[in-house]
């Protein structure tokens, strides 16, 4: 067979008869005259293929939470299987989309199109099903703190297990979920926790004190290599880092009794707590890693005291009264 002949391919145009034959005909000319011409149909890939490509490029580029989170939003709400990205209508997506509410529908809105847009550079599409579509508007922003007897009754809920550990230290420390699931050895020193850019949402390095009780939390996961998350899965000979957070997030919730919560409210409660417990808007907003506020404009770029002083002195106080909640007698 001579190399340089095409090699033909089949495509469906419809069935009939909801295409009738003459419409076929029709069509299958022009297609056939835009092949002439010079113009092409995208590269045929299914939609499973294609995101599995994608998310290894999102692994390698973003940072772990990112990858994360993406990888959860376009498993969990786009089960398209074989269907080629090319056949994929607006129709198809918005019908995803509108069976995911509030601020979880925006993200996975933006997920998808950043999915769709990596596709469109690919030539997997001529044109995103997106492109037309407006953006969810964002749910109202959460004040949810959480009480005293609250926190106390998610503390006691929580088991020895990795993901129990997790929100323990996610109310003693505030940080992020991720920042937490992603902990390994070399991060965590005597005493102080230093993580580094790429795990943190602004992408700086962030240093916070480590409080007896957290590290006594810690001490129980020792094992893991230098770069592993301590707080992992262990898959095979290596650690992976936590991800089960829906299933493990309500396992705690029927264990608890508390309801109408999230783990970002954890981080709301701390700061919230500490700054009844005086400590001054800085500081507080140097443990949670935050840029803007007390540290915004010129004064970020010349302030570079790190309040590790101050900040041990807080988080010293705030595990204090966790642990006294944690331990006292809340029944009536």
């Amino acid at each position: 067979m001579d190399p340089r002949a095409k090699v033909r391919t089949h495509e469906t145009i419809g069935r009939y008869p909801v295409i009738s034959l003459a419409d076929a005909r029709t069509e299958a000319k022009r297609r056939l005259a835009e092949a002439t011409l010079g113009k092409h149909r995208p590269r045929s890939v299914t939609w499973s293929k294609g995101l599995d490509e994608y998310l290894k490029v999102v692994e390698a580029r973003c940072k772990p939470g990112t990858y994360l989170e993406y990888k959860r939003l376009l498993q969990k709400y786009f089960k398209f299987g074989d269907t080629r990205l090319a056949e994929l209508s607006p129709h198809d997506l918005h019908k995803k989309l509108n069976r995911v509410s509030g601020s979880e529908g925006r993200h996975a809105f933006v997920a998808v199109r950043a999915f769709l847009n990596w596709a469109y550079k690919k030539h997997y599409v001529d044109v995103s099903p997106l492109s037309r579509m407006e953006v969810p508007q964002g749910s109202t922003p959460r004040e949810r703190v959480l009480t005293d007897e609250e926190l106390a009754k998610i503390w006691r809920a929580c088991g020895d297990e990795a993901f129990g550990v997790i929100v323990k230290l996610l109310i003693l420390t505030g940080q992020r979920r991720g920042e937490i699931a992603y902990l390994s050895p070399c991060m965590i020193g005597e005493d102080r926790i230093t993580l580094p850019s790429w795990l943190t949402k602004n992408s700086r390095e962030h240093a916070i004190p480590l409080q007896a009780e957290a590290a006594q939390l810690l001490k129980q996961f020792e094992g893991a290599k230098a770069k592993e998350p301590i707080l992992g899965v262990r898959v095979g000979d290596a650690l992976k880092a936590f991800s089960a957070w829906g299933k493990s997030k309500k396992a705690l919730d029927k264990a608890c009794g508390v309801s109408d919560w999230t783990l970002h409210d954890l981080r709301r409660t701390f700061a919230s707590g500490l700054a009844a417990q005086g400590v001054l808007l800085p500081v507080i907003e140097r443990l949670l890693n935050h840029v803007s506020g007390s540290f915004g404009g010129i004064v970020g770029v010349y302030q570079r005291y790190d309040f590790m002083p101050e900040m041990r002195t807080a988080m010293a106080r705030w595990e204090t009264k966790v642990l006294e909640l944690t331990s006292a007698d809340l029944r009536p």
